[in-house]
């Protein structure tokens, strides 16, 4: 994992021109053939050591054995073309039929399409924060922000016009008439006391 920073590059591995590769497949194909496909096996090792499949190393396997089966076999052939039966001949141009179109179909095809997907993976550099540079603060124009302080004092609520402010309600003081209404039984119950204190003391 890599922390905040420029991330690294990675190394492109190095391909051949497509001049170098038209150049060795024409080569290989034309010893294949030549050879009635006794020397498939070099076609298919070097597919193996530029694939690096595991696939690959077992066809390689399997063609030299192929190879090695198709050589004894024609070693054991009579001198004389002959001397051999039909069935002999006709095994053996089959085996160097289906040799030859295998190893030259499955060679030119892989080969063809591993190149193909390293160029495709190739053509789009790797990102790299170096590459892109941070963005500079933005900064905004004077008529902007003049605009932006008008559209803010628009939004706040105004007060209306029309609208009639009361004023906060104050506790009123008592009527007078209540307190004259309480005097006058105040000067009738002391007259009531005065009367019952006479009428007691005759």
């Amino acid at each position: 994992m890599h922390g905040y920073g420029p991330t690294p590059q990675q190394q492109t591995t190095s391909r051949p021109s497509p001049a170098t590769l038209t150049t060795v497949r024409v080569i290989l194909v034309t010893v294949t053939v030549l050879s009635c496909g006794l020397l498939g096996w070099v076609a298919m090792l070097r597919l193996a050591i530029v694939t690096r499949r595991p696939r690959d190393w077992v066809l390689l396997v399997v063609v030299m054995v192929l190879n090695a089966a198709l050589f004894a076999f024609i070693m054991s052939t009579p001198d004389d073309p002959d001397d051999m039966s039909d069935a002999s001949v006709l095994l053996m141009l089959l085996w160097i039929v289906a040799l030859l179109a295998g190893v030259i179909t499955y060679y030119l095809y892989v080969e063809i399409r591993h190149y193909s997907s390293l160029r495709s993976l190739g053509s789009s550099p790797p990102y790299t924060a170096a590459a892109h540079p941070a963005p500079l603060p933005y900064q905004q124009h004077p008529a902007q922000q003049h605009q932006q302080h008008q559209q803010l004092q628009n939004q706040q609520p105004q007060p209306n016009p029309y609208t009639v402010q009361t004023p906060p309600l104050t506790p009123t003081p008592a009527p007078q008439r209540l307190d004259q209404v309480r005097a006058e039984l105040d000067e009738l119950s002391d007259y009531l006391r005065k009367e019952n204190r006479e009428g007691e003391g005759r």
